[in-house]
């Protein structure tokens, strides 16, 4: 057949439902001003800097080199991992999960989501989805056919008043609710009074509640809860998602976990078995080091974080930028400093990567209520964050000026 005859097609139905990418703008950008030769302060990928735990690499290293350890690995994970994730849940939030039927190893938490909305989608359902978000909590089940209600959640109390009114609004309860605290992009969080009107409203409307618990070990006050601390979570359909990519520097590993109701990991187990075949074995064996291991490393990794929240917070305060000090999670979300609201959330994500070589991540791009501030990512060291700070400073004066002529 020749290349005239074959058929054209300029997009397909699921990219069709997708809005164009906001974070590539502001990644171009970002290369073309690094390959130009300008120095750039990057707060704008998630991407944890902070070295995996020693003996986690070193059990990765002695696994590697067994033998018969290099071929397909079981999709819903090894044995002795699901039985370290039952171990980490019983030990952290004094919950007891069963390793063959309530826990399954995800490669990441944003393929076990991504993949649990395809488990359990049908074109035309509604879900309830935190706005602003993580872009994967909403699109993960457009791109399965869903339809997205985004409800404001810049903090846990607006998002709970809001399912409320939307519940009281809509002619039916919506399929499933999202819920995410930690929160990205907010770093909020929510107590477990939270979670059991959430499931409350769950049990009454036979609803699925979806819990992305990613950042459950980088907190700065009180410890994050989990869903099923919360009483009547274990009679209602829920799964939770967690990740070590964070907790233990190891994002590139992409090594996670969905657990909760029987029915729900059936159906993920289920669409996985289809669709990859798990995480390399070794990888999830020194995963297995991490969770039971000594965890001296998550506590040195959180005081790092909150000793960069701290001098992002004091340093960006004094050079006029006034940022709220998120409760948790490697991130802050900081309101556009006023004499430049009107520029909207990605034309200030660049015009400051142009005029002050900090990259930051626009606020629209996790939701229409996103807009109107940035996420910025504590992934740089303390000195990078005060230089941030001085740039910051220096163009805010120098535009101060410009308009004072």
């Amino acid at each position: 057949m020749s290349a005239p005859e074959l058929r054209q097609r300029e997009e397909f139905y699921r990219i069709k439902r997708l809005p164009p990418y906001v974070f590539a703008e502001v990644n171009k950008l970002k290369a073309e001003l690094r390959a130009d030769g300008m120095d750039i302060i990057d707060f704008g990928f998630g991407n944890p800097d902070l070295p995996t735990p020693k003996h986690v690499i070193d059990k990765l290293i002695e696994t590697v080199q067994k033998p018969r350890v290099t071929g397909y690995s079981a999709s819903r994970g090894i044995k002795g991992l699901r039985q370290a994730c039952a171990r980490y849940y019983d030990r952290r939030f004094g919950v007891g999960l069963d390793p063959e039927s309530q826990i399954i190893a995800t490669i990441g938490s944003k393929e076990g989501f991504a993949n649990l909305a395809q488990a359990i989608t049908a074109p035309g359902d509604v879900i309830y989805a935190p706005d602003p978000s993580y872009p994967l909590h909403a699109y993960g089940f457009i791109i399965a056919g869903a339809k997205i209600k985004g409800i404001p959640a810049i903090t846990a109390e607006e998002y709970l008043a809001g399912v409320k009114k939307a519940l009281a609004e809509d002619d039916k309860p919506p399929m499933a609710i999202v819920v995410c605290f930690p929160s990205n992009p907010t770093g909020m969080t929510c107590d477990l009074d939270f979670y059991e009107e959430i499931v409350a409203i769950a049990k009454a409307n036979d609803i699925i509640i979806l819990s992305d618990l990613a950042y459950s070990e980088i907190y700065f006050d009180e410890p994050p809860r989990s869903i099923f601390e919360a009483k009547g979570a274990e009679d209602i359909l829920a799964i939770e998602t967690t990740s070590l990519s964070k907790t233990y520097s190891m994002a590139g590993w992409r090594m996670g976990f969905a657990v909760g109701h029987e029915t729900l990991i059936a159906a993920l187990t289920r669409v996985k078995s289809y669709l990859d075949y798990g995480a390399f074995t070794p990888i999830q064996v020194a995963a297995c080091a991490a969770l039971d291991g000594p965890q001296d490393p998550v506590e040195h990794a959180r005081a790092i974080y909150r000793a960069r929240r701290d001098v992002l917070v004091q340093s960006f305060g004094r050079a006029g930028w006034d940022i709220p000090p998120p409760d948790a999670s490697m991130f802050a979300w900081a309101p556009l400093p006023e004499q430049y609201k009107a520029m909207g959330s990605l034309k200030f994500s660049k015009y400051l990567m142009e005029n002050a070589g900090v990259a930051v991540s626009p606020g629209n791009g996790f939701g229409e209520h996103g807009e109107g501030y940035v996420r910025i990512a504590l992934v740089e060291n303390e000195q990078r964050i005060r230089q941030a700070a001085r740039n910051i400073r220096a163009m805010m004066t120098r535009d101060q000026t410009q308009v004072a002529e």
